[in-house]
């Protein structure tokens, strides 16, 4: 260590400190991060709004308010309208299980809270295919009783809550294990509720991850296109999402529309994306610290 120490300290040697590096490294490193992007995302963006205007406004106009596309941008509002509430209530509960309390299982929970990340979507659909399917023991009793799951609805909903369960519980499980039990504990030894203590004292401390936590969540909603592919039987305007109509459309050679579908996917990413962004540069701060294990 003292060797080091006064190599360092050597005349002619200039000891730059850590975060700092050379003007022409610094340039290096923003080139090929600039070129990245460029080459994987901006282009392709711009490649896709450039086909989806090929013929125009109103060429573009036809494909978003055609019957089908319109009948999947409400199927896509209204799966995340479904999912992404219930995840975040089922993240809040399973945060707070994992932060608060002490039991068997909590690693297994754990894991079993990251398993949607390391299953492939279309493996995840095969699931409910295997469960509700007409081929399986609840298929036939969800036929005998007129219930439809797979090739419906409820199918695509369940296929996307899978898909989307991590995201508001890995968000909140750090920074709820951060912030620990105290302030819990002193509201309760104070006299106030469960719901009190919730609402007045642990809310207040996790809102910000957990609205980021919500937005990632309806993101990877509106875009899931895997699982929901599996499950959904491809009934145009009827179980047909955003990403699967784009898929059709395209299919059928119908590029300028596919493009143009595929525009609206990039808009609403836009939107959360802004969102996120504005949540970050309002309150960076106190994001930065629930972010922080």
């Amino acid at each position: 260590m003292a060797e080091a120490n006064a190599t360092l300290a050597r005349p002619g040697r200039l000891a730059l400190p850590a975060t700092q590096e050379r003007r022409s490294t610094r340039a290096l490193l923003i080139t090929v991060t600039l070129v990245f992007l460029t080459l994987l995302l901006f282009l392709p963006l711009a490649l896709v709004f450039a086909e989806a205007f090929r013929h125009g406004w109103a060429g573009f106009e036809a494909a978003v308010i055609e019957p089908d596309a319109l009948a999947a941008v409400r199927l896509t509002l209204l799966v995340a309208a479904i999912a992404v509430p219930l995840n975040t209530l089922f993240g809040l509960a399973a945060a707070w299980s994992v932060a608060k309390f002490e039991f068997r299982g909590k690693s297994a929970l754990v894991t079993l809270i990251d398993l949607p990340f390391s299953v492939s979507p279309v493996v995840s659909g095969l699931i409910y295919v295997l469960l509700f399917g007409s081929h399986s023991l609840l298929g036939q009793w969800l036929a005998e009783n007129d219930i439809e799951i797979i090739f419906a609805v409820p199918g695509i909903v369940l296929a996307t809550m899978f898909i989307t369960v991590p995201f508001v519980a890995r968000e909140l499980i750090p920074l709820m294990q951060e912030q620990g039990t105290k302030e819990e504990e002193a509201a309760l030894s104070l006299g106030a509720s469960g719901w009190q203590t919730f609402w007045h004292v642990t809310l207040p401390n996790i809102r910000w991850g957990l609205l980021y936590g919500v937005l990632l969540c309806n993101a990877r909603a509106m875009g899931e296109f895997g699982a929901v592919s599996v499950v959904s039987g491809h009934i145009r305007g009827l179980t047909n999402t955003l990403p699967l109509h784009v898929e059709i459309l395209y299919n059928e050679y119908n590029f300028v529309a596919a493009f143009a579908v595929a525009c609206l996917l990039a808009l609403l990413a836009f939107l959360t994306l802004g969102l996120k962004s504005l949540l970050e540069w309002r309150h960076g701060a106190e994001l930065a610290a629930s972010r922080r294990l």
